[in-house]
C-alpha cells in the first residue's frame, strides 16, 4: 500500500497551483490532507470525441499529483453520461450518442492518460465506466434520484435562461445529466471530485447528492480554465483545442500558433514546471524582458514532452525551426497516392484527411492556412478559392499551417 504523504508544502502546492475554487474550504481539504488519511477522488471524461484535449489534461495531471501524494485516483470514464450529453455551456442540446460511439471514442483514453497518471505498479489508478451501475437503474429507482433536486435548481443554470430567452428548447433528458454523473459520487463514495471550473454544478450536485443519500461530505475542487489574458477561453469554437491523439510535430505546431495571452494560464496549468520558475516566467511576460516566442517554444517543448516523451519533443522543436523559421521542407513526410490527375482543393484536404470535413477545408483555406508547394520548395501558392482545381502532373507538396506537409504523388 502506497504511503500517504502530507507534506505541508507540497499539499499547499497541489491545492492552489491552477485551482479556482474548493468547496466547502480550503482550509477542510488542507486539513484532511494533513491528516495523513487516505481519500479518494475522481474526474470523469465524456468520450464526446475520439480523444482527450489539452482541457482535459489539466484535470488528469491534478489527479496525478494527488496519485503521487499516496491517494486513490479513479479515472472514470462517461460512457453512460456522454450518451446523454452534457448541456455545460452548450446554447443548445449535444447530439445524443450511441452506446457504440462512445466506447469507440474512449479507446484511447487511458493510454493517452498513461502521460499523466500511473495504471500499474504501487497505487495506480482505477479506470472506471459509469455505465456500469447506471445501467442497471430503473425507473422507480431514477424517480427515487431525482427527488432529491428541484426543477429550480436545474433551470437556473446560465445555458437553460438564454436558452429561454431565445425560446429555444431545454429537453427534459439534458436535467438527467447533472443528475447521473451525482449518482457517480454515491456509487464510488468519493471524498472529493476534481473537473473543471465550467463544471461546478455538476459536481455540486454530486456533493448534494452524496450528502442526503449517505449523509457524507464531498469536497470539490475546481480547476481553472486555460484562457488568454483578455478571458477568452480555449476551445473547439475557437479553433486552438489541442487534441492528446496529435503526433509530436503537429501538438508542437498547433501550440506554437496559440495567442501570446494564452502563455501565462498554460504555463501554469498545461506544464509540471516548478512554482518558483513559473513566478520568473510571468515576470518576464509582465516586464517583456523575453521574446514571447521563446516562451511559447519553451511552453511547446514541455507540453509535447509530457505526452510523447523528451526525444520527441526534441525533434518536433527541431522540425519546426527547420520547417517555420528557416522554411525548410522536411525530408522525412508522408506520401500519398493520387488516383486521379485532378481534384477540387476540398476534396483533397478531405481525401489526405489534411482536413477532418469539407466544412474544415473551406475553413483553412479561408483561413489561407492551405499551400501548394513544389518538392523542390522554391515555389509556393497559397490557396486562396474553395472551388480551385488542382492538377497533380508529378509529385506537389501539400501544407496546412506550418508544420503538416504531405507530398502527392501521380
Amino acid at each position: 500500500m502506497a504511503k500517504v504523504v502530507n507534506d505541508k508544502k507540497m499539499i499547499s502546492d497541489l491545492l492552489t497551483r491552477g485551482v479556482e475554487k474548493i468547496y466547502p474550504s480550503y482550509q477542510d481539504l488542507e486539513k484532511k490532507l494533513l491528516s495523513g488519511d487516505k481519500i479518494r477522488l475522481y474526474c470523469g471524461f465524456d468520450p464526446s470525441a475520439n480523444s482527450l484535449h489539452i482541457g482535459n489534461a489539466i484535470q488528469i495531471n491534478k489527479l496525478a499529483q494527488f496519485q503521487a501524494l499516496g491517494h486513490e485516483v479513479i479515472f472514470l470514464i462517461g460512457d453512460f453520461t456522454g450518451m446523454i450529453g452534457d448541456p455545460t455551456d452548450k446554447k443548445a442540446a449535444r447530439k445524443k450518442m450511441t452506446r457504440e460511439e462512445v466506447l469507440k471514442n474512449s479507446t484511447d483514453f487511458q493510454k493517452q492518460a498513461s502521460a499523466y497518471l500511473k495504471f500499474d505498479g504501487e497505487n495506480p489508478a482505477k479506470v472506471m465506466y459509469n455505465s456500469t451501475w447506471n445501467d442497471k437503474l430503473n425507473f422507480q429507482d431514477l424517480i427515487e434520484l431525482a427527488s432529491n433536486f428541484t426543477v429550480q435548481q436545474m433551470i437556473q443554470r446560465d445555458m437553460f435562461q438564454e436558452r429561454l430567452k431565445e425560446e429555444k428548447p431545454i429537453f427534459l433528458h439534458e436535467f438527467f445529466y447533472p443528475l447521473t454523473q451525482a449518482y457517480d459520487s454515491v456509487v464510488m463514495d468519493v471524498d472529493l471530485e476534481v473537473g473543471g471550473n465550467d463544471q461546478m454544478f455538476n459536481m455540486m450536485c454530486g456533493r448534494s447528492l452524496l450528502k442526503s443519500l449517505k449523509n457524507k461530505e464531498k469536497f470539490v475542487l475546481t480547476s481553472k480554465l486555460l484562457v488568454d489574458d483578455t478571458g477568452k477561453k480555449m476551445g473547439k469554437s475557437e479553433g486552438n483545442i489541442v487534441f492528446l491523439n496529435e503526433k509530436p510535430n503537429d501538438m508542437y505546431g498547433q501550440i506554437m500558433s496559440w495567442s501570446d495571452g494564452l502563455l501565462k494560464s498554460a504555463f501554469e496549468l498545461c506544464t509540471n514546471i516548478k512554482t518558483e520558475e513559473l513566478k520568473i516566467i510571468n515576470e518576464s511576460l509582465g516586464d517583456k524582458s523575453v521574446n514571447p516566442r521563446d516562451l511559447k517554444m519553451r511552453l511547446a517543448y514541455e507540453v509535447t514532452k509530457i505526452n510523447h516523451g523528451e526525444a520527441s519533443a526534441r525533434a518536433a522543436q527541431d522540425n519546426f525551426i527547420n520547417c517555420v523559421q528557416k522554411k525548410e521542407i522536411p525530408l522525412d513526410i508522408e506520401s500519398w497516392q493520387a488516383s486521379k490527375a485532378i481534384y477540387n482543393i476540398v476534396d483533397l484536404l478531405v481525401d489526405t484527411k489534411l482536413a477532418a470535413s469539407k466544412t474544415e477545408g473551406r475553413r483553412l483555406i479561408e483561413q489561407g492556412a492551405i499551400k501548394i508547394k513544389s518538392v523542390d520548395g522554391q515555389s509556393e501558392e497559397v490557396i486562396k478559392d474553395v472551388k480551385q482545381d488542382i492538377k497533380i502532373t508529378g509529385e506537389i507538396i501539400l501544407q496546412r499551417g506550418k508544420l503538416q506537409f504531405l507530398k502527392i504523388i501521380k
